[in-house]
């Protein structure tokens, strides 16, 4: 049986305000963030899900409990939280300045002073973009694109492994590691070249077939018009 996943990027945070980096660290979801996922629940509160998970980060759990109280055609139990989808791990930036470490990244790849994320990664790769921010991190904790590959592919695992018996879920992560999902699993990517970062409250649909395969089908989309 093949299934239908939801993915929703968590609401806007402190973080996301004031342009810092947030990954694996935290922040709390905003006023704003909370009145525009008010927006997404109540598109999505006629849609049916089988079970709805999520990141094991704060900001995602709060925002599913927010799908979840507002969807009026599911019986949604206990969420799980799936520790694989994470956001992207940038090791010592996290919490710095968003402009200043892409700075950072574009000088570690050789390209000069560039803070625009889309013009790194389309002028070195996809690739290069993550070797150099491990290579910009004072102490290399940044994931690479072997290790996020790596845990990209885990975390499909995982989900087929627990939605095995569900045929339509929603599960709350996170706008890079949509992103580089996608870039990776959708067929207008060339796992190469950045794609337009997915909007908070944004959903974008992939399909878990019956033989394994994971796709995109389609991207950053506005929950009222699903």
């Amino acid at each position: 049986m093949s299934t239908e996943v939801y993915l929703v990027r968590h609401g806007e945070t402190m973080f996301n305000q004031l342009n810092k980096v947030q990954g694996w660290c935290d922040s709390p979801l905003t006023v704003k963030g909370i009145n525009d996922l008010e927006v997404t629940a109540n598109a999505l509160s006629q849609v049916h899900f089988d079970n709805m998970y999520s990141s094991d980060l704060k900001r995602a759990i709060d925002t599913v409990h927010l799908m979840k109280d507002a969807n009026l055609v599911s019986d949604i139990g206990k969420i799980k939280k799936l520790p694989e989808f994470r956001e992207v791990f940038f090791g010592t930036f996290e919490g710095d300045d968003i402009n200043q470490t892409w700075d950072r990244v574009a000088m570690a790849a050789g390209i000069g002073h560039e803070d625009n994320v889309a013009k790194i990664i389309n002028q070195v790769g996809l690739r290069e973009f993550r070797e150099a921010t491990k290579r910009a991190d004072p102490r290399h904790l940044a994931e690479d694109k072997d290790e996020l590959d790596e845990r990209m592919v885990r975390a499909i695992d995982v989900l087929r492994d627990v939605t095995k018996n569900e045929q339509r879920v929603l599960l709350v992560t996170h706008g890079d590691f949509i992103k580089t999902l996608s870039i990776k699993y959708w067929n207008k990517s060339d796992d190469k070249h950045d794609i337009i970062f997915p909007d908070n409250g944004s959903v974008t649909r992939g399909i878990l077939h019956d033989n394994g395969k994971f796709e995109i089908v389609d991207y950053n989309v506005d929950a009222e018009k699903i």
